[in-house]
């Protein structure tokens, strides 16, 4: 995410947005998605990617596509 981003580890938190991110645009928001996607060899389900606004439903999202529940 950090990566993607442009930001350093230490910035991230549970609110971490597009809200809180500059440059956290739609070009961004995909890159993140294709990243994580092939980081955790995952696949998110369209109701997934609608949900992920911040850090912490990202991180849950993941968790579900990982674990199946997605």
């Amino acid at each position: 995410m950090s990566k993607v981003l442009g930001i350093l580890p230490m910035e991230i938190t549970e609110e971490t947005s597009p809200d809180t991110i500059d440059g956290w645009d739609s070009i961004k928001n995909m890159n993140l998605v294709i990243a994580l996607e092939e980081e955790f060899d995952i696949e998110f389900s369209d109701e997934q990617l609608d949900s992920m606004l911040n850090f912490q439903l990202i991180e849950l999202a993941i968790n579900e596509a990982v674990n199946g529940a997605g």
